[in-house]
């Protein structure tokens, strides 16, 4: 063997050396990236199996669970407005009874609704008949000599106001019932919705009794929030240099400063 076949097969050893170290490197890394990965992912399920499942039970009675749903849009439109009736507890206390008068008509027992309804068409087709047979060739006779702007203005006339019929068998506050009015018409239909949702008769009772309930509930809530207003503390020494600075004769007047309102959140 020469001289340059020597050299040459060492650098073949070498060279074969530093692959297989290399290879040995590359898979000792892969070993220590997987060993890591592992071992995240296992800390990552025990931190899930720690974790307290904070969803809420679900109720047992579908009712309720639908109810919850609809106070979560309903309550913060009643709350917004009711707080906005300042002027006087009256303004406040109409607007409850109204909410509540008007989610009793509107959640009447659905059974009652249908017969009712079959009971309306009755009458209606009755109506009819009379009127078939009632009407004259004279009716058809009349011409209507008004303009379209006369008829609508006479219809405006006569057209029952919408807030009276809202509020009738419900005394109170004029603004109050207003208010009231305006803010069921915002809420109206999700409560109709979330009512027709359910056709158990038992969901249907909780829900309604619930309902009824928790609106007074919450407007108790609004009231206590709204009286949450006091007089500023004072004491006795600041009243007794009060008194003395207001009974003095030709002496100069004190400025005793502006007393500030005490807002208390409860």
């Amino acid at each position: 063997m020469n001289k340059d076949e020597q050299i040459l097969r060492e650098n073949i050893r070498h060279l074969i050396r530093h692959v297989k170290q290399k290879k040995i490197d590359e898979e000792q890394v892969m070993r220590d990236h997987l060993k890591k990965l592992m071992r995240l992912e296992l800390q990552k399920m025990l931190n899930e199996a720690d974790v307290p499942d904070v969803d809420p039970t679900p109720n047992k009675s579908t009712g309720i669970n639908v109810l919850e749903q609809l106070l979560k849009k309903i309550v913060p439109v009643l709350q917004v407005d009711y707080k906005s009736l300042t002027t006087s507890e009256e303004q406040r206390n109409s607007f409850r009874a109204h909410i509540v008068n008007a989610v009793i008509n509107t959640l009447t027992p659905a059974k009652v609704n249908n017969e009712a309804g079959e009971e309306e068409a009755d009458l209606e087709s009755l109506d009819e008949e009379i009127d078939i047979e009632i009407g004259g060739e004279e009716d058809d006779k009349f011409i209507d000599i008004r303009t379209d702007q006369e008829k609508k203005a006479e219809e405006e006339e006569e057209a029952p106001d919408e807030r009276e019929e809202f509020g009738a068998g419900v005394d109170g506050d004029e603004t109050g019932r207003n208010m009231a009015y305006e803010s069921f018409k915002k809420i109206e239909s999700s409560i109709i919705d979330s009512y027709e949702l359910l056709s158990n008769p038992e969901d249907q009772e909780v829900f309604y009794d619930y309902l009824i309930a928790n609106l007074k509930l919450y407007f108790d809530k609004f009231e206590s929030e709204l009286a949450g207003q006091v007089e500023e503390p004072t004491n006795q020494a600041y009243d007794d240099a009060k008194a003395e600075v207001g009974g003095a004769e030709g002496g100069e007047e004190l400025d005793m400063g502006a007393e500030e309102e005490v807002d208390l959140e409860f």
